[in-house]
């Protein structure tokens, strides 16, 4: 089922949830055991991230250093497959502009398509860790909005090799990504309200926002779409702080602010389990006033860590 047809069909206040692939070279269980004990919930879909390649530089004999790409968490297809089949729930893998050229990127819609995956979300992804900026592969996509366009020509019968006949058509449910305190390379956020106008125009069906712990970012969010005609739903996406360099870390990493009462409450901490315990009471409060608000859905980043969710999901049923 699409992601779309299961918020029309809710009654209340969906759960979803997000997960990472496990490293290269560790079991599938991780998965399983982050999941199982959210399954009691009953998530209808889980998104499942894909990760880019990093480089290395490795010294040869002759000294010289020779660069490698190394995928460390690869398996996002074959996870979608995985979860579908032991939890009976849908899946939304990411589907990312870096690493893959546009044949690539058709061979992954082909192959999810084959196994039955009706819904992704599609993002640029990040660059390179030794890059400063965003470089897409030889024939690649440079943004999501290419992308996306891939995707909904796809689902349009339309594919690369334009000597096709007859061609099947993909049925994908589409998700982009949504920015409450807007994408850290755009110049304002009416520039990136713009753009995200774009994308629902090229086909995108539903938009999942980064994480941030001030609601009233993600109300004006809304607000601003709705006064744009974006009229696709607005997902929350959360995550519970778990520990105390992430406070310095998410600010980096993820562009986002973080509440000045926030913020006291977890210098006052000693170690990083009372970091935790106000982390989950804050998400929790945030949780209820969303609800309020009459969010379609609550999407959590579990970053394959799952007893802290589970404390938050389960203090709202």
């Amino acid at each position: 089922m699409k992601v779309t047809e299961h918020l029309k069909q809710a009654k209340q206040t969906l759960f979803s949830f997000e997960i990472l692939p496990p490293l290269k070279g560790t079991s599938i269980q991780s998965i399983y055991d982050s999941l199982d004990p959210l399954m009691e919930f009953n998530p209808p879909f889980i998104d499942v991230t894909y990760h880019r390649e990093e480089v290395v530089y490795k010294k040869r004999e002759n000294g010289l250093l020779e660069r490698h790409a190394v995928r460390k968490r690869p398996g996002t297809v074959g996870i979608c497959a995985a979860i579908m089949n032991k939890y009976q729930v849908d899946t939304v893998p990411h589907i990312i502009c870096g690493g893959f050229n546009q044949e690539e990127t058709e061979n992954a819609l082909i192959d999810l398509d084959f196994l039955g995956v009706g819904n992704v979300l599609v993002i640029r992804g990040d660059p390179i860790k030794s890059e400063t900026y965003f470089s897409p592969e030889i024939n690649g996509h440079s943004y999501a909005s290419e992308l996306l366009a891939q995707v909904d020509n796809l689902n349009n019968g339309v594919y690369l090799d334009e000597e096709l006949i007859n061609s099947a058509p993909t049925d994908f449910c589409i998700g982009v990504a949504g920015y409450p305190e807007k994408h850290f390379e755009a110049p304002n956020m009416r520039s990136d309200i713009h753009f995200l106008k774009k994308k629902v125009e090229a086909g995108a069906d539903y938009i999942v926002t980064q994480m941030f712990f001030d609601n009233q970012k993600y109300f004006d969010f809304v607000e601003r779409c709705r006064k744009n005609d974006i009229n696709v739903p607005i997902i929350p996406g959360l995550k519970p702080i778990a520990t105390k360099n992430q406070l310095t870390l998410l600010p980096q990493r993820f562009y986002l602010n973080l509440p000045e009462q926030l913020v006291e409450q977890l210098i006052k901490c000693k170690n990083n389990d009372a970091v935790r315990q106000v982390g989950v009471e804050w998400a929790i409060q945030q949780c209820k006033e969303l609800i309020d608000f009459g969010v379609p859905c609550l999407h959590f980043y579990t970053m394959g860590k799952s007893d802290n969710v589970q404390k938050i999901v389960g203090s709202l049923v």
